[in-house]
């Protein structure tokens, strides 16, 4: 299907028009989850505010400014609402540190992939071989790692290691592709993307929240494993929909929405409703697999699952109220047929 000049238009529930881009998502995309918060919310932000400030993470006012805007206590409330306040204040740190370290690796790998390997170095050297740290970055992943051996059993935490290094891994993948003038497909980018999403790193920490361990053969099995890449596909394309504004304008290139634009040659609005399809059915395919195996699940088996469940209606409901993504309510839900140069985003 062609979508060059595509024009969107979107009606609400109550049939009016939608005024912004954040309307036109939430019209067309399908949320069965609803929003759920953690009650331990405050005392997760507190602690998370307290952690960075004991590594020096937000020494720079500038990487205040992003927590402050960010809010990844708030994320972690949305994603994990049924979690302990131990697990939950793990989450917020882990969530913290994840955009801190991915917005360093992005402004470094925007002027050389090369020098972001030393910073990547490091992570591996902490994660894989238990190597002292030798940057305040790398220093609070080692606390971050301590917490987790301390709550995980000695398999959850090397599941969560493991996980931590694929998303590690993902950032210089993401760095060449940004620093090479060949444009990317939809496919590549969204390749890239499950690899930074980073979501997957949480699921042990599911597992330790659960009072009873779920056996290796539940956790690896193919139907589990195939609900977790569809949750974390899910959670971060979604954000990508509410942060394509925001990263269009700073000369992103890894998102999907972004990705569908440029392939399609259509507006702003035209793209996001293809990556809508595509969450869609992503979502669609998760319902009906976890309805497949859901019956077939011990108790700690569901938990586990419930906590991709977190990430998919988390990741929306975070998304379209965070400070971080508000440029989303700035462009209309209508691509003008003749933009005027400062609203031209096709």
């Amino acid at each position: 299907m062609s979508t060059t000049h595509e024009e969107v238009a979107v009606g609400g529930p109550d049939g009016q028009v939608a005024a912004s881009l954040r309307d036109l998502i939430d019209a067309r995309l399908h949320m069965p989850f609803p929003l759920r918060l953690n009650p331990h919310e405050r005392e997760a932000a507190a602690g998370v505010d307290t952690w960075l400030r004991t590594w020096g993470l937000t020494a720079d006012p500038g990487v205040a400014a992003m927590i402050a805007r960010t809010r990844p206590a708030r994320l972690a409330s949305f994603t994990s609402p049924a979690v302990d306040p131990g697990i939950l204040r793990i989450v917020a740190h882990q969530i913290a540190y994840q955009f801190v370290f991915d917005d360093r690796a992005e402004d470094v790998g925007r002027h050389s992939p090369a020098g972001l390997v030393p910073m990547l170095c490091e992570s591996i050297a902490v994660l894989r071989d238990g190597r002292a740290p030798s940057t305040p970055l790398g220093a609070a992943l080692t606390d971050l790692y301590r917490q987790v051996r301390e709550r995980c059993t000695p398999d959850q935490a090397a599941r969560w290691a493991w996980q931590s290094r694929e998303y590690v891994h993902g950032l210089l993948y993401e760095a060449v592709a940004q620093a090479d003038p060949v444009v990317l497909r939809t496919g590549e980018c969204a390749s890239i993307r499950s690899l930074t999403a980073g979501v997957e790193p949480f699921y042990p920490l599911y597992e330790a929240a659960a009072p009873d361990e779920a056996c290796a053969a539940e956790i690896h099995h193919p139907a589990v494993r195939r609900l977790g890449r569809l949750s974390a596909d899910a959670a971060v394309w979604t954000a990508d929909l509410f942060s394509a504004v925001k990263e269009q304008r700073a000369g992103e290139m890894i998102n999907l929405a972004l990705a569908y634009q440029r392939e399609h040659r259509c507006s702003l609005q035209a793209a996001v409703v293809l990556a809508i399809r595509r969450i869609n059915g992503t979502v669609r395919e998760f319902e009906r697999l976890h309805a497949e195996v859901g019956p077939e699940l011990s108790p700690a088996g569901v938990r586990y699952v419930e906590g991709m469940i977190g990430w998919i209606g988390g990741c929306y409901h975070w998304s379209r109220t965070v400070p971080r993504y508000a440029d989303v309510t700035s462009v209309p839900a209508v691509a003008p047929r003749h933009p005027t140069p400062e609203h031209d985003l096709a």
